[in-house]
């Protein structure tokens, strides 16, 4: 049977909330160099048996050049543009993103969703926050909670960086992770919470990218007792998308190395391909630990003919924050490691 949990009313999200800023505090002072492409992790858990949400805290997407150039609050659609990631600034440039430009106010703050951007699972929303007082570090946690159709997804995997413009104003960079199948369009609620308990709520329409290329894969490979499946890629102007799932004979996620399986991505001529991110969701479905995630890539362009795969074990540290069958809320620091084995490279020809 599949372990399952509802969620009740009373959720201690107030105490959840402060022992995350807590969490992302601890991270940054403690936080050393590790080689690894992906970013740094703060974690929700809340089933004692599966990860149902997943917030990936990572450094600000906005490049710290901008503050100088910029007077306050910038144009309305301009924050994707001035972020670090290709994908984005690739977006913009095609006319894929959706200006929105909706401001509302709260307790002398206002939040102004900028744009959003729908390409495959991958949901990516700017924003701009003006306050009348001094926004202290992490006043908004870690970022937006959303709703589809009106309804909390089951599972989703959330990437939260700001960049300050001046002591009372800042932009910021929300990206949602999704491992449900998603309809092409849908009305996209988002909810942001402030330190204070404040609360600032949209609703946007929304609608997938359409230009995406589909390359079916099916590789799997075994090491020990876990096996790794490579659907395919999902290939747009925005960035690539590669699918992943596991299977291991294990009941303890502790000791699961499902989720912590990435990927290389170099082109032909041994170019990396730079990933951004890749939440994980894993479920215990009689006596199995199944993982399934969508990792993101940089856009290609049409001179990258194939792409040479190599799945990896991540390392990383990992602070979270975990709440028991008594909501109990409790942080966490945890460390991978494994020395299982090396997976095999395997090449995808994109010409065919």
């Amino acid at each position: 049977m599949k372990e399952q949990r509802s969620f009740s009313d009373d959720f201690p999200k107030i105490e959840v909330r402060t022992a995350i800023k807590k969490g992302i505090a601890q991270a940054e002072s403690e936080w050393v160099n590790v080689k690894t492409n992906r970013r740094r992790k703060v974690v929700y858990t809340f089933a004692s048996l599966a990860a149902a949400i997943i917030l990936l805290i990572g450094s600000a997407h906005v490049s710290p050049t901008i503050a100088s150039g910029l007077a306050q609050i910038p144009l309305i659609g301009s924050v994707f543009e001035q972020s670090e990631q290709k994908g984005l600034q690739l977006a913009k440039k095609h006319g894929l993103t959706n200006v929105v430009g909706e401001t509302k106010t709260v307790d002398g703050i206002s939040v102004t969703v900028d744009e959003i951007l729908y390409d495959q699972n991958n949901i990516s929303i700017g924003l701009f926050i003006e306050s009348n007082e001094p926004l202290p570090e992490h006043y908004f946690g870690a970022g937006m909670d959303i709703t589809i159709n009106g309804k909390m997804p089951s599972y989703f995997a959330g990437d939260y960086g700001e960049n300050s413009l001046s002591d009372t104003s800042l932009m910021a960079i929300q990206q949602i992770l999704l491992t449900d199948e998603m309809p092409d369009a849908f009305e996209l609620g988002l909810i942001l919470t402030g330190e204070k308990g404040e609360r600032w709520d949209f609703s946007v329409p929304i609608e997938k990218v359409k230009d995406v290329k589909k390359v079916l894969i099916n590789h799997s490979q075994t090491l020990d007792n876990l096996e790794i499946f490579v659907d395919e890629l999902m290939i747009s102007p925005t960035g690539i998308t590669l699918t992943y799932d596991s299977i291991e004979t294990e009941t303890d996620f502790q000791e699961s190395l499902g989720g912590n399986v990435e990927f290389k991505i170099t082109d032909q001529n041994g170019q990396e391909i730079p990933g951004i991110t890749g939440g994980v969701m894993g479920e215990l479905i009689d006596g199995k630990i199944y993982h399934t995630s969508n990792k993101q890539f940089d856009p290609i362009d049409e001179s990258v003919t194939s792409l040479t795969i190599t799945p990896y074990f991540d390392e990383w540290v990992e602070y979270g924050v975990e709440v028991d069958g008594d909501q109990t809320v409790k942080q966490f620091k945890r460390k991978s490691s494994s020395d299982l084995g090396i997976f095999e490279s395997f090449t995808v020809d994109l010409q065919k």
